[in-house]
């Protein structure tokens, strides 16, 4: 029993180490260590190619190109680019409406998939640091210059901004941020303090172009160029007042199925890139992907560990009935999750329950996928919400 004992309490650790014990340890160590300047403002502003990905966005293209030409950067400075994969509805059509304000269209015939268009894209693009977007991403007008500002400093080799989201009823409601993507936030800007964030939000963030290197038709962009960019001897931050607003997902089982999807492409970046995780050559950021991506990526089978031995251990005292039924309640609150809504003080658990289970589920489904030698080249357009950013 003891064994089991001592499965059942690493397990339980195990399950908050991601989440809370790295969030601790990232603050304890930026009390001490910080590399943030945050009076960093570039002398002279850089030339910038804005790359906005899409696939059959005629509905929301418009409103991106409309968005992309109101920034506030000087225009002769700033390149905006649309990368059409194969795009077969009007997407082509409506951006060429708009060839004589400056926005370019890039079309590559076959579906050959994001990352394979973004290879060629970067390539083409004059600007000295690249800014990559969704379709279904409208920024904040001063999004361009709060990211850009922190290339002065020749260390930093991406920055990553932060996505807002509106409800599909009222685009002048921001959305709340769900407790998970609250987390995320909080921990990338504790590891931006120290060294690196890990990882970018896909739909707004930076790199300068010079650190760009091609990537694989199945890499994930935005987690895999900033692992690109560490591999150079460069940091990357955050940067929470560049900022992109999108509408929720109204699909929730597009959605949980795109979890699964990134799930996996993220796995397969982590063991592809395995030496970053050697202390003697990368240093901290050896512990910041070991915990941010590798030890969340391995809670939900610490999870069904710890129910498992916990059912074996149930006559071993009270703690461990009480800890038991704690289990099945949670679960079961997320199951039932939707019932719960009349409730204001139970919706609340139910929400944080259904995410964290949600989540965890994705990811482990995830594993399958990998386990199975699935892979992605392709995406669909669809908006993204903040139920399992």
């Amino acid at each position: 029993m003891l064994v089991l004992k001592v499965i059942f309490w690493i397990s339980g650790l195990m399950i908050i180490y991601p989440y809370v014990g790295y969030i601790v340890l990232l603050w304890t160590i930026s009390l001490f260590v910080s590399k943030i300047n945050r009076e960093s403002t570039a002398l002279v502003l850089p030339k910038v190619t804005l790359l906005i990905s899409a696939y059959n966005e005629e509905f929301v293209i418009k409103d991106k190109i409309l968005n992309s030409l109101s920034l506030d950067y000087p225009k002769d400075l700033i390149e905006i680019v649309v990368v059409s994969d194969g795009s077969d509805d009007g997407t082509g059509s409506i951006v060429e409406q708009y060839e004589d304000q400056g926005v370019m269209l890039r079309h590559f015939e076959g579906r050959i998939g994001k990352t394979a268009c973004l290879n060629k894209a970067v390539v083409l693009s004059k600007g000295e640091i690249v800014v990559f977007s969704d379709a279904n991403s409208n920024y904040d007008k001063d999004a361009i210059k709060n990211l850009v500002r922190h290339f002065c400093d020749q260390k930093i080799g991406f920055v990553t901004g932060t996505t807002k989201y509106v409800t599909n009823s009222d685009e002048n409601a921001i959305e709340s941020v769900g407790l998970y993507s609250r987390i995320e936030k909080f921990t990338k800007m504790l590891e931006s303090r120290i060294g690196s964030c890990v990882g970018a939000d896909g739909a707004i963030f930076a790199v300068r172009k010079s650190l760009y290197q091609p990537l694989k038709d199945y890499d994930i962009n935005d987690f895999v160029i900033p692992l690109s960019v560490v591999k150079q001897n460069h940091r990357g931050i955050l940067e929470s007042s560049a900022f992109c607003i999108e509408k929720t997902a109204s699909d929730i089982r597009g959605e949980f199925s795109r979890q699964i999807r990134i799930t996996n492409r993220t796995i397969r970046a982590i063991f592809n890139n395995a030496s970053l995780l050697n202390p003697f050559c990368c240093g901290f950021f050896s512990l910041e992907l070991l915990s941010h991506k590798v030890c969340k990526f391995l809670v939900p089978f610490f999870m069904l560990i710890m129910f498992f031995t916990n059912m074996m251990l149930i006559s071993q005292g009270s703690l461990y009935v009480a800890v038991f039924i704690a289990q099945i309640c949670f679960y079961l609150i997320a199951i039932i999750n939707h019932s719960l809504h009349f409730l204001p003080v139970l919706s609340k658990l139910a929400s944080a329950s259904y995410t964290f289970t949600t989540v965890n589920l994705a990811i482990l489904l995830g594993w399958v996928q990998y386990l199975k030698g699935e892979t992605y080249t392709t995406w669909s357009p669809g908006q993204r919400g903040d139920i399992i950013q």
